[in-house]
């Protein structure tokens, strides 16, 4: 009996790992969960070029930095965590302050900044005040993963969303998701980068339109398109 229990843990083991015990490129076991709650990893701007970035978004990133020397558009800084300062308007905003733990603000990072670099979203925006766009430069990691070899549908959409959220929130102050809708016209390669460009359409009241595509860096592929509204929201009431 013992001897068939071991045989079956060896064929186990050899259908988890390939012949040789060698493992599958971007398929290792996910690290354990950390605390970002170090100085260093909440300081730490996100937006910058890291190893992991291909040569089209670096070659991309050059080029808005150039842009940004006259004054005319500007590259956004991005953390691990939202900026005290900006955690506490939105707390002023949505939430009766008994239902925000401060011991679990503590321990909160940004979904899009949850992964090591390389695997999941690397990604930089710029924004231009006087045209009201944002454009955010999006590198899809292996952990992204959809339909194989291309990034997930549902990963898409969160940096749509991020990224015309921003542009909403840049012109309008604090702002949240009242609708997004989306029309995948291309899947996107993993690993490959894409440039979203989003601009605002108008403002109603406190409705804020933004509208996106999602092309390639060449711009002759487009990906996906978007339309959204956004609600700035009044500190005199709460979402809850």
């Amino acid at each position: 009996m013992l001897r068939s229990f071991a045989a079956r843990l060896r064929t186990l083991g050899a259908l988890r790992w390939p012949p040789g015990g060698r493992r599958l490129p971007g398929r290792e076991p996910r690290p354990a969960l950390r605390s970002f709650s170090s100085e260093e990893a909440i300081l730490k701007d996100y937006s910058v070029p890291n190893p992991s970035w291909n040569k089209d978004l670096r070659l991309l990133f050059d080029q808005f930095m150039k842009k940004c020397e006259d004054g005319s558009w500007k590259r956004l800084p991005s953390y691990k965590r939202i900026p005290a300062e900006k955690i506490q308007d939105f707390k002023t905003h949505l939430l009766d302050p008994k239902l925000v733990k401060e011991e679990q603000m503590s321990q909160t990072q940004l979904f899009t900044r949850s992964f090591d670099d390389g695997l999941g979203f690397e990604y930089v925006m710029f924004y231009s005040d006087v045209e009201k766009r944002m454009v955010c430069l999006f590198q899809g990691g292996p952990y992204l993963e959809g339909p194989p070899g291309f990034v997930h549908g549902g990963a898409i959409a969160t940096m749509i969303d991020s990224t015309v959220g921003m542009c909403a929130l840049m012109a309008g102050g604090v702002v949240m998701t009242a609708n997004l809708n989306i029309n995948y016209k291309r899947p996107i390669p993993l690993c490959s980068v894409v440039m979203i460009n989003s601009q605002l359409d108008k403002v109603e009241g406190r409705k804020f339109f933004v509208s996106c595509n999602v092309q390639s860096v060449d711009e002759q592929t487009l990906y996906s398109e978007a339309t959204s509204i956004f609600i700035k929201l009044n500190p005199a009431k709460s979402l809850t």
